[in-house]
């Protein structure tokens, strides 16, 4: 396996979708579906095959694409658009008669609703491919469980029923149907129930349900539990049931779908190639910025590129914003429905590359990892200058007890654990926590600027506003206000305070430079509280061996240093203890302790 070949299984989402094998001339050589893209990819390389096909398929790959979806189903019905399309070397192709099944409203008077797995161009609806047989079964029983229509193939024209041509078959004296071939049923009465139909399949089905409902109660009322059991089943099936795709929609033809996102520094743009209701090509690229490009300006050129380069004719693109591209191609901005779905999947895709380009910058290229992330932050924050070098303070006390504070550092993103530093609070009483902070601030700040030390761009104050004023009155003290950007980071709600400013600012909650700030907070809360947990254990042990007649600091620091605790000192021997402190203190220690034995 080539390093390009690792990277990339290192770095391929865990997401329902499709991926694709090519070979070394770049022809893909083989199709599949997944619940969990990496781990099903990444089987092929782990595992001995039995079969040699397949392991002469492993030998020829050399690259991996692939497309992501939002379920399982959206992948099973991509996966056979792409094997009709590519018709790959190691994939079993389905054949006709082997196709998903629809349901066609045919294009006539009196509209027939049946169940096919050919879509002819005739101007009648389809809807689907559904992907079990059972469920389109089901969803007919239903639809002919409240709805009488007819099953007949003649041409129902007004002349011919005008005429006589036609009689009444066994399906109307079984009251399945109400005759319209002798006008005994009016056009509008039956179309009417064909929009109800149209809107079931959709998926709208809250109506005939309710109906359902009444009529198995009413069956058990009557005590035909029959019935009433095949009722629920028909029920039972169709909550389980997806009326239809996303990736498959026999309503949009011939239409290619863009989407972008970006950052600081690059751009990332997705196309889909729709072609006769199906996903039939993907492609993401990554766009480097040499200027301060908008989104749409980006989307613009990608757009003019792909369409050249896949030489597309396609004449109406789906983009989630306005574009200019021409007056020869019709741009629609989807608002909701399928159309809407499909560009929400281009956005998918393109959110997925730029996760792995990420994966793949961190390990290959971790300097323009730093970069990006730097620059992102500079951006969110809205400093002057890159926070290559934090720092973030936290107070820790226990019902104001052993009152101290944490300060850690982070380079460039990461923590710098060495150059963490705590504090004993030394010149406030009590559990001030304002006061507390305010005191610790000038300490670091004092010495890093007596030590000639380099000062961070950034300071993050572990609280709300309070806390930062306090961290303030210390910078003014020195000197540093508006040197060095500071804020505070309230608890509850993730609020950025900056100074002087009311209004906090809201992060987005997946954004990396939230979970930085987050990741400082944590690491000063557990720094601090671990010292905090320190000193009171310290403590505790001191204030029990200071109870000991005649016995000091330097005493107690030399038994500690030798026995490690208390609980040994407790328990050594008096001959032990002569040996470390001597025999006048060993005695008070040895009858303090075992004189008190009950």
């Amino acid at each position: 396996m080539t390093d390009d070949l690792a990277l990339q299984l290192k770095t391929l989402p865990e997401s329902p979708g499709v991926y694709q094998y090519l070979d070394k001339n770049d022809i893909i050589i083989y199709v599949g579906k997944a619940k969990n893209i990496k781990k099903r990819v990444s089987s092929y390389f782990t595992k001995n095959h039995d079969s040699g096909k397949t392991r002469v398929l492993v030998k020829n790959i050399v690259a991996i694409k692939h497309i992501v979806v939002k379920t399982e189903t959206d992948a099973f019905l991509l996966e056979n658009n792409l094997i009709k399309k590519y018709k790959p070397k190691y994939n079993v192709l389905l054949k006709d008669d082997k196709s998903y099944p629809w349901i066609c409203i045919k294009k006539e008077r009196f509209p027939r609703v049946f169940m096919t797995r050919r879509v002819i161009k005739d101007g009648s609806e389809y809807f689907g491919p559904y992907t079990s047989v059972k469920t389109v079964k089901a969803l007919l029983d239903l639809i002919k469980e409240l709805y009488t229509l007819r099953t007949c193939k003649y041409d129902l024209s007004q002349e011919k029923i005008n005429a006589g041509k036609f009689k009444v078959c066994l399906e109307y004296h079984l009251g399945n149907c109400l005759g319209p071939c002798e006008g005994l049923q009016k056009e509008d009465s039956y179309n009417a129930d064909i929009k109800e139909i149209k809107n079931i399949i959709k998926g709208n089905f809250k109506e005939s349900l309710n109906r359902l409902n009444k009529q198995m109660f009413s069956y058990a009322e009557n005590m035909q539990f029959e019935k009433a059991q095949k009722i629920k089943e028909k029920l039972e099936r169709l909550n389980n049931y997806q009326a239809k795709s996303t990736v498959v929609n026999p309503t949009i033809n011939n239409v290619d779908v863009f989407s972008i996102i970006s950052d600081e520094t690059h751009a990332y743009a997705n196309f889909l190639k729709l072609s006769n209701g199906s996903i039939i090509q993907s492609h993401t690229t990554e766009i480097k910025k040499k200027l301060d490009e908008t989104n749409r300006e980006l989307l613009e050129l990608f757009i003019v590129e792909i369409r050249q380069r896949f030489n597309s004719t396609s004449p109406e693109v789906y983009v989630p914003f306005k574009v200019g591209v021409g007056e020869d191609i019709k741009v629609t901005i989807p608002k909701l429905g399928d159309k809407k779905r499909i560009v929400e999947l281009s956005e998918r895709n393109a959110k997925y590359y730029r996760q792995e380009q990420f994966k793949q910058i961190k390990i290959v290229d971790p300097d323009r990892h730093v970069k990006r992330i730097m620059a992102q932050m500079k951006a969110d924050l809205r400093l002057s200058q890159e926070p290559r070098h934090i720092e973030c303070f936290d107070n820790s006390n226990i019902q104001g007890t052993n009152p101290v504070a944490a300060c850690v550092v982070f380079k460039d993103g990461k923590p710098s654990k060495k150059e963490y530093r705590y504090f004993n609070i030394k010149t406030v009483e009590g559990p001030d926590d304002f006061a507390s902070m305010e005191e610790v601030v000038y300490r670091r700040y004092k010495r890093l600027l007596s030590e000639g030390e380099s000062l961070p761009q950034l300071i993050v104050i572990d609280g709300g506003k309070g806390q930062l004023s306090s961290a303030l009155k210390s910078l003014d003290l020195l000197g540093l206000r508006g040197k060095i950007a500071i804020i505070g980071i309230a608890k509850r709600l993730e609020e950025i305070y900056y100074p002087g400013d009311k209004v906090p600012l809201y992060l987005d909650k997946k954004s990396e430079t939230l979970k930085i700030i987050q990741h400082l907070r944590n690491e000063a809360h557990r720094f601090g509280i671990t010292f905090h947990r320190n000193k009171r254990s310290k403590s505790a042990i001191q204030s029990e061996l200071q109870q000991i007649h005649n016995i000091g600091k330097q005493t107690i620091t030399t038994l500690l240093r030798k026995f490690k605790s208390v609980k040994r000192v407790k328990n050594a021997s008096l001959k032990e203890l002569e040996e470390v402190v001597g025999n006048s203190k060993a005695q008070q220690i040895y009858n303090y302790y075992h004189s008190n034995k009950k």
